[in-house]
């Protein structure tokens, strides 16, 4: 499938521009923010209903292990630097962002609720009181809601409702995929922004936004499984019918195979990472004991020069990324999805250029796999357009307002008082 193929349909002339539910008006930025590096676009929603980028920063990751935010000071460094660049490219300063989420042990579940209406019309304020029902049972766990997901409404015997209002029952049965993450995680990413002088406006999983932005429309609909192959974390998305169905993480990445080569070679840690772009593969060629590489040792001399075969490198690489996989699968299988989880999967991520992945990745998890890169973008630069970045793209098009439930039943009066200006008053008080 060539990128061209991926990218939004034209819209036609004379045609009312293509604006998707709430999406951004005005400049916005997004912020991903892990272990290896940090993020920061600033866009605007073009007439046509797409984002345009307008600014771009990058900065090596520091402060975040395996998702979650380990140091501050360094964090801050990291984040206001990426931040920085982007606002002097876009001439613009944000006051807060569309951050992702791989903090706060993401958790992922579906609740079905059962709503007495009595045999009048169902209104909007009885799908918010199923929506607080759903984010009271997340909370009673000591988590926070992120997303609150409807996946289809039941009317009284009727199944595959998607929009129930104004319809008359006596019970309404909702199922709700929630996302939820542990509240002081989420408090520690609330405090490291506002020492950056941000605000989270919205937090959406990091999974999630990979894959909005490397699915195509019928895999969302048929069934579809990402494989988002971070630094620090590998986090999975499934998508069914259109929607976000099951999410997880699993704290091994990229970032343990650069370790491991490091130790097992006794070679800087950059050093390692650079073999493993170079030099990484996950299954053996017949030159590999014939081709050597250098290794600087650690401790010595710059003229210190070890050489070892390439098939040593294999050998370190290999059953790291076959446990990964084979935690993936275990995860899956625990999630219980059957054929919602579709036959296809998508890999995207850094790691997930390692050669040899994509013919791993389906033997293991027994489907099709596919390896998948953002859709392009407007104003966004070459270098920052591969499987690395589909995360931030991911949050542009949520900005854009893809991905966004087809019903808005958040909380009238209180949508405001997020989650996330909660976390944000809660360390203004304390810090």
């Amino acid at each position: 499938m060539n990128e061209m193929s991926r990218l939004p349909a034209p819209v036609e002339p004379g045609a009312p521009p293509r604006r998707r539910r709430q999406a951004r008006s005005g400049t916005f930025g997004v912020l991903d923010i892990g272990s290896t590096k940090v993020v920061c676009l600033i866009a605007r929603i073009e007439s046509d209903g797409s984002p345009r980028v307008l600014g771009f920063g990058w900065q090596r990751g520091r402060g975040v292990k395996g998702g979650s935010i380990t140091d501050l000071e360094e964090a801050d460094r990291a984040i206001r630097a990426a931040v920085g660049q982007a606002e002097e490219m876009a001439d613009t300063r944000l006051s807060g962002v569309i951050a992702n989420l791989s903090c706060g042990q993401p958790d992922s579940r579906q609740l079905n609720i059962q709503w007495g209406i009595g045999g009048r019309a169902v209104t909007e304020g009885d799908l918010r009181a199923i929506l607080h029902e759903g984010r009271r049972r997340t909370a009673e766990d000591g988590r926070e809601t992120v997303h609150a997901i409807p996946l289809g409404f039941t009317v009284d015997a009727t199944p595959g409702v998607e929009d129930p209002r104004s319809m008359i029952c006596d019970t309404l049965g909702a199922r709700l995929h929630m996302v939820s993450a542990a509240q002081a995680s989420l408090r520690n990413l609330g405090a490291c922004l506002l020492r950056c002088d941000l605000e989270v406006e919205e937090l959406v999983s990091a999974p999630f936004a990979a894959g909005l932005a490397t699915l195509v429309e019928d895999e969302k609909q048929l069934g579809a499984t990402v494989i988002d192959m971070g630094g620090g974390t590998t986090s999975l998305a499934v998508f069914s019918e259109g929607h976000l169905v099951h999410t997880a993480q699993i704290a091994v990445g990229g970032g343990q195979v650069t370790n491991d080569i490091a130790t097992v070679l006794s070679t800087p840690v950059a050093h390692a990472e650079r073999i493993k772009t170079l030099h990484g593969s996950v299954h053996g060629g017949a030159d590999d004991d014939r081709e050597f590489l250098p290794v600087p040792l650690l401790g010595e001399d710059e003229h210190a020069i070890a050489r070892i075969p390439r098939a040593m490198v294999v050998g370190i690489i290999k059953p790291r990324i076959e446990e990964t996989f084979e935690l993936v699968r275990e995860r899956l299988e625990a999630a219980g999805l059957g054929r919602e989880g579709g036959a296809r999967v998508v890999l995207t991520g850094g790691a997930s250029q390692l050669v040899g992945v994509r013919e791993m990745a389906a033997r293991i998890l027994d489907r099709q796999v596919r390896l998948g890169r953002p859709l392009a973008v407007r104003g966004l630069a070459e270098a920052a357009s591969g499987p690395a970045f589909a995360g931030a793209v991911g949050l542009l098009l949520w900005g854009a307002g893809e991905g966004r439930p087809v019903l808005d039943i958040a909380p009238g009066p209180l949508r405001s008082e997020n989650a996330f200006r909660r976390f944000v008053n809660w360390v203004r008080d304390r810090v």
